[in-house]
């Protein structure tokens, strides 16, 4: 007997490891075990998605003939490890083999080589790259930069392409994207799924195994089956994708998520698959229901985007997330854990986070992110946050995105420069700053906006790295044709913002 290992975010019926596999002979095992639900303090509403779509995975395993080991958290027998599961399981059954698709997380990685089974560990081919074709592509170039990459997968995929050429002539439609949106009350909602009797008691037992972590576990409304999944897709799809190129970066206070689609967390559960995603949003825009820019702008963010940072993550390798190139040490600040903040911009987006376990990638980038970076936190501690708390994130997919696109601490591996902005582009891209405590018109002095006053401080702190970056060379310029005591004041203004934050007062 061969044990055949089925992680919480691998909830396809085609995984690898189930089709080498035999429903005669081999045992399936899923354990819900507290290691996975404690390495970060994930957001309960995370660890409640994950647990019950397993429950439901497990039935339709079931209902199509598979064997199944299935443990749940509160087992009186369960270890509480995968690896300790696989153990407890093998010893059971007498098996010394174990068959697995390749996690998508290094520490995961290591913990089934480590065993003393033997192991085979097969390629996650739910991704359009292989390992293998990204090390490939990404061999001896002196920068990894998506739009190539991108091109690549268009290219593989045929995905909006006329021949050889793009559709429309051109690969990315970005400048017909990213404008500010209006409160619109008959802007599409995403659905929200009822729970069921599964999901019931899933989220009772979270509630009661992980009463401190971050985050409100209820309401709860995420799909937890393949077949709800594909709802939350069509109705993306049919509702919010015309407008989803025009508004993806833009922010509203009222409205958490405008055009967006929430499919994310079914696409790294492995309940969806990024081709037939990016398939239906072509046949809208074939069908003439979607504007170009939307389905274009969509199609890069799943086979651009996702699948280059999955190639960063495992080209990288394990030591990707100890990497601090600008020496940033700052502690996280408790506003990021829900304490009082003035700002109204990261107010939003933590309670946001906090009541849905969800933020989308702008207010995750040029809130949160703009913020820690300009501060100087420690990329390690911003990892971690977004790691826990929001409910798409698995780490081959956060990392790079936090490590490298957000903190710049791969020093450019992921992006040509910093993603930092002063309060002007929040300014413009959301409602947030007409409600704040702070001006963001006010460039110095006690009302002048933080993020106004650390985007100074953090060019010229690093001025030594960036001035010479084609990228933000103006931006010096801009800052040295500043008089003098106007420049000194600014960067007494932000010494004093980061000794609030340095003796835990609230910004």
């Amino acid at each position: 007997m061969r044990l055949i290992l089925v992680l919480g975010d691998q909830l396809t019926p085609a995984l690898s490891a189930l089709r080498h596999a035999d429903p005669a002979t081999d045992l399936v095992v899923m354990a819900e075990v507290m290691a996975e639900g404690t390495y970060v303090p994930h957001h309960p509403q995370k660890i409640a998605l994950v647990l019950s779509a397993m429950r439901h995975f497990a039935q339709d395993l079931r209902a199509a003939g598979w064997r199944l080991a299935y443990t749940r958290l509160d087992d009186p027998e369960n270890t509480q490890s995968i690896t300790g599961e696989l153990l407890r399981h093998a010893a059971l059954h007498g098996a010394s083999e174990v068959i697995a698709t390749t996690p998508g997380e290094w520490r995961l990685i290591h913990a089934l080589q480590d065993l003393p089974l033997h192991g085979t560990l097969l390629p996650d081919d739910r991704f359009i790259a292989s390992d293998a074709e990204f090390a490939a592509w990404a061999k001896d170039r002196k920068q990894l930069r998506m739009e190539y990459f991108y091109r690549d997968m268009r290219r593989k995929t045929g995905l909006m392409m006329d021949g050889p050429d793009p559709a429309g002539g051109q690969w990315n439609f970005d400048h017909d994207n990213r404008k500010p949106a209006r409160p619109d009350l008959l802007r599409a909602r995403p659905p929200r799924f009822a729970p069921d009797a599964v999901t019931a008691e899933v989220l009772a037992l979270v509630a009661a195994r992980f009463p401190r972590h971050f985050g409100r576990a209820e309401p709860f409304g995420w799909a937890v089956t393949r077949a709800d999944a594909l709802a939350a897709l069509d109705h993306f799809a049919t509702h919010a994708l015309p407008r989803f190129g025009d508004e993806q970066d833009a922010m509203l206070a009222g409205d958490p998520t405008l055009s967006h689609s929430l499919i994310s967390p079914y696409l790294n559960l492995g309940l969806l698959t990024p081709l037939e995603i990016c398939q239906r949003v072509e046949a809208e825009w074939q069908a003439g229901r979607v504007p170009i820019n939307a389905a274009e702008g969509f199609i890069r963010q799943i086979i651009g985007w996702r699948e280059f940072v999955r190639g960063i993550y495992m080209l990288q390798g394990p030591d990707y997330t100890s990497n601090n190139t600008l020496n940033h040490a700052r502690a996280l600040p408790p506003l990021y854990w829900g304490a009082p903040t003035r700002m109204n911009c990261l107010s939003h987006a933590v309670a946001q986070t906090r009541d849905m376990a969800y933020a989308h990638h702008i207010q995750r980038l040029m809130v949160t992110g703009n913020f820690a970076l300009l501060a100087g936190v420690d990329p390690a501690q911003v990892h971690e946050w977004y790691l826990s708390v929001y409910i798409d994130a698995f780490e081959w997919v956060e990392a790079p995105n936090t490590i490298g696109m957000s903190q710049w601490a791969d020093g450019g591996v992921v992006g040509s420069k910093p993603y930092v902005s002063s309060g002007a582009y929040i300014d413009r891209m959301s409602d947030y700053c007409g409600s704040c405590a702070y001006s963001v018109k006010e460039k110095k002095g006690p009302k002048a906006c933080p993020f106004n006053l650390l985007y100074w401080h953090f060019l010229i702190r690093h001025r030594g790295r960036f001035a010479a970056n084609p990228r933000m060379a103006q931006m010096y310029r801009t800052w040295d044709r500043m008089d003098e005591a106007h420049r000194a004041a600014v960067l007494s203004d932000a010494d004093a913002v980061l000794a609030r934050l340095d003796a835990g007062d609230p910004v």
